[in-house]
């Protein structure tokens, strides 16, 4: 959003809360299975076939973003992408969010106005249909963003952890590892001491911007969730804490051993295994039956003394912690 006058664009203490939310819900759109929307004391969703998935996810600056780094409209697209992820990866197709507000009395009306831009045009990219439908708005000297997520399973099982069985082909769809490289160059590149300093986009290189893209503004793979659950996945889940961690997470919910093949893990399979925040989407399928938008990284084999392998040899790679990888100020 283009920058304007502060006299056109007043500090939230400046204004009350009826304000402020006519001027975020002035800016979302309609849900395709919304009833009751925005406006009521609660939103009422259609859930077609009879089930729904539901998630929640909080986002605080700090831990888990930094406000020097990402503006309001790259804030509400990643606090919508990382939860719409975790609706996918259960196979389901997102269908309403539910966002909490807590914000510093002097932010500006424009941030939360690019802020639920962010989440608007989330939504219309990555899971068309899907819509903020209601939530709360409360002051915080720690900016924090709650979003509760819902999907339909039209009708399948959920695809859960713990489906994969020996012999299943494990396959990924996104991207590996650049989010964290994308985190690497902001806080290699972007801080003044431990404060971080905005991003000067003519220092990045055309794989660093990106990278830091990634970061500030991931595009998961969300349709794929529903379209892998047709496909006949047999367990799923979202890669949001690095390779390495999920992948034993799924290997310990399903009784198996993963073994991953390195060379199928990209140019940097370190970065890989380790990085977080790259909300990709980790299947187990049936061999022969990848479909397309996956490729496969790995087999799983029967349960052996290690959870985890990488070119038959034991992983030593923890995952993913915002509260170390983000170095747990509060930026």
């Amino acid at each position: 959003m283009p920058s304007r006058p502060d006299a056109d664009d007043p500090r939230l203490r400046d204004l009350s809360e009826g304000e402020i939310l006519q001027a975020i819900l002035s800016r979302t759109a309609q849900a395709t299975h919304t009833i009751i929307g925005p406006g009521d004391d609660a939103a009422v969703i259609a859930a077609p076939s009879g089930t729904v998935v539901a998630t929640t996810d909080t986002l605080v600056h700090g831990p888990d973003f930094r406000l020097a780094w990402s503006g309001g409209y790259d804030l509400g697209w990643k606090s919508a992408a990382v939860n719409l992820a975790d609706v996918a990866a259960m196979g389901a197709r997102p269908t309403a969010l539910l966002v909490a507000l807590a914000v510093p009395r002097d932010l500006r009306l424009s941030f939360v106005e690019s802020l639920a831009d962010g989440f608007r045009d989330a939504c219309a990219a990555l899971a068309p249909g899907c819509a903020v439908v209601g939530g709360d708005l409360t002051v915080s000297d720690v900016l924090t963003v709650a979003v509760t997520a819902l999907g339909d399973l039209e009708g399948r099982a959920a695809v859960t952890r713990s489906g994969a069985r020996p012999g299943d082909a494990i396959a990924v769809a996104g991207e590996l590892g650049l989010a964290a490289h994308g985190l690497a160059v902001l806080f290699g590149r972007f801080r003044d001491g431990e404060t971080p300093v905005p991003v000067e986009p003519t220092q990045l290189a055309a794989g660093e911007r990106a990278a830091v893209a990634a970061q500030l503004r991931p595009s998961p793979p969300i349709g794929l969730g529903p379209f892998a659950a047709v496909a006949g996945a047999t367990a799923m889940m979202d890669v949001s804490d690095g390779l390495a961690l999920d992948a034993r997470r799924m290997a310990a919910a399903s009784g198996i051993t993963i073994a991953l093949n390195g060379a199928a893990l990209g140019v940097d399979p370190a970065r890989a295994l380790a990085g977080g925040e790259d909300h990709a989407l980790l299947a187990a399928f049936p061999p022969g039956i990848v479909p397309a938008g996956f490729r496969v990284i790995g087999e799983a084999r029967q349960a052996g003394v290690e959870a985890l392998l990488c070119d038959d040899a034991p992983v030593d790679v923890s995952g993913w912690d915002p509260y170390r990888d983000w170095d747990s100020t509060a930026g």
